[in-house]
């Protein structure tokens, strides 16, 4: 079982401190949100089932219409503020900071008795694993021994799936196909799968540029020491002026950049904290779309001609299934980023609204075990009550933020939730009607923009520990944004 075996009813302590750097609680005082009933499962399960209220009810197949026609998916808008490609950097970095194999659906859990298979960290340990000596697998042997240089592979044939006729790439696997990189969770969908290639391709471009400054001279220890260093900071920065800004909150992350945070700390080391990772952090499953363009194929202009399809579909299958699944290579299954983040011509697409309606495509998750739900919201519900989350009327209290109305949550009152709300729910509701959508909420983005800014804070190898002044060199006019980070890497293919 992909999180654990626990027998249900074994209960495990609640902590109060966090010297261990794994996972606690932001308000450890604080109750859980219900009690973990038959009866508030059972409540769970309706809020977040296949065609409830949470089920955006996309009915259509075509991946092409749900994407231009509005009317399919009339209760999943597009979110005007952030471009469809922010909902997988996201993801990408969910995967840089948390891995937990161990925990359980099936009953409550000490956070801090979690093991925390990642570094609370944003230092792309899921792109350089253990470092060269450690993992070298995931390092092109061809160069300097293996020492400095990311391996990445050509796609055979995809010169002749795309406009510009060059070849492009993928990350390593091996004979079975299975992804060899750091996190296999970034193999999941194509598109995470790619936006982790950039980052391995961008990484190989510092090491060049690096070995021009350094001189012949410089060992290869050298030059990756500060290779790494330079991509990391580089990763932080965009974290901390465009990632969060753009998904928190302006306003907010300039306060939090200024004045510091007001609630999220710790003894000896950063950790993770439930009401993030089990909560606020899992907006981005409402903004994933039902379907997109991977890339424009043979041409810029022909949508028959391109590569669009649905990010699940359960009946796909081989080598090269016409879905957006991970764990493939074929000529075709690479992505023009175009679609995804905006290069300013005109291209970009949107992701859904920060809000409680889930692409239909996510209440019927690949690949989960036949005894758990495949339905990624009951899975969110079901998670916070066993890791006895509070409910979101509480923390907002906590925060000194005023709760959400009655009115803002009375499509829960038949299933008792509306006062007692679980934090997922209430922090995507607060996004809705605090931001419209566009993006998080008073609760939410504060837990989510506290905690991004103290794991780089409290990294001791991070800039603004070692050299809060610095600016990036890799951008334009002293910024850093992800299109830059992606021109760099060489992964934007010419469209004209």
């Amino acid at each position: 079982m992909p999180h654990g075996d626990a027998d249900q009813g074994i209960r495990t302590p609640r902590s109060t401190f966090y010297d261990q750097g794994r996972f606690g609680r932001l308000f450890p005082a604080l109750p859980a949100f219900a009690a973990d009933t038959p009866t508030v499962r059972a409540q769970l399960v309706e809020l977040g089932r296949p065609g409830g209220i949470m089920d955006a009810g996309e009915t259509s197949t075509d991946p092409i219409a749900l994407i231009v026609d509005a009317t399919l998916s009339a209760e999943n808008p597009d979110n005007p503020r952030l471009t469809a490609g922010m909902t997988f950097l996201g993801q990408f970095l969910d995967h840089d900071m948390t891995f937990d194999p161990t925990s359980s659906l099936a009953r409550a859990q000490d956070p801090e008795s979690i093991r925390n298979f990642r570094i609370p960290a944003l230092d792309l340990d899921s792109v350089y694993g253990g470092g060269p000596g450690v993992s070298p697998h995931l390092y092109d042997q061809s160069v300097d021994h293996g020492r400095t240089t990311m391996l990445v592979e050509p796609i055979p044939k995809s010169d002749k799936h795309c406009v510009d006729k060059k070849v492009r790439f993928d990350v390593p696997r091996n004979a079975q196909g299975t992804a060899l990189i750091g996190d296999p969770r970034n193999d999941e969908n194509l598109i995470v799968d790619q936006l982790h290639l950039a980052f391995l391709k961008f990484h190989n471009r510092v090491v060049a540029d690096v070995r021009g400054d350094l001189g012949v001279l410089a060992t290869p220890q050298e030059l990756f020491t500060e290779a790494q260093r330079i991509v990391r900071w580089h990763y932080q920065w965009l974290i901390l002026h465009q990632f969060l800004p753009l998904t928190c909150g302006d306003a907010l992350v300039a306060d939090i950049l200024a004045n510091g945070r007001k609630l999220y700390d710790w003894h000896n080391s950063p950790y993770i904290p439930v009401e993030f990772s089990v909560a606020a952090y899992r907006f981005g499953h409402s903004q994933v779309r039902p379907s997109y363009r991977a890339n424009f194929g043979t041409s810029a202009t022909d949508p028959s001609k391109q590569f669009f399809a649905r990010i699940f579909v359960h009946t796909a299958s081989g080598t090269d299934p016409d879905d957006l699944r991970g764990g493939c290579r074929a000529p075709r299954r690479f992505i023009d980023w175009q679609t995804f983040f905006d290069f300013g011509d005109g291209r970009v697409r949107r992701n859904k609204l920060i809000d409680t309606k889930l692409s239909t495509a996510m209440f019927h998750l690949l690949g989960q075990p036949t005894d758990e739900p495949d339905s990624l919201a009951i899975r969110n519900l079901v998670r916070a009550l066993t890791m006895e989350v509070p409910s979101g009327q509480r923390v907002a209290a906590a925060m000194q933020e005023t709760p959400l109305s009655a009115t803002d949550l009375a499509d829960l009152e038949p299933l008792g939730l509306h006062k007692r709300t679980p934090l997922w729910f209430y922090v995507l509701r607060e996004a809705a009607v605090q931001a419209g959508g566009q993006h998080l909420g008073a609760v939410g983005g504060r837990i989510v923009a506290e905690v991004f800014h103290g794991l780089i804070d409290g990294d001791p190898s991070s800039y603004l520990s070692q050299d809060p002044d610095w600016t990036p060199t890799y951008g334009t006019a002293d910024t850093f944004a992800i299109t830059d980070l992606l021109k760099a890497a060489g992964v934007v293919g010419t469209l004209t």
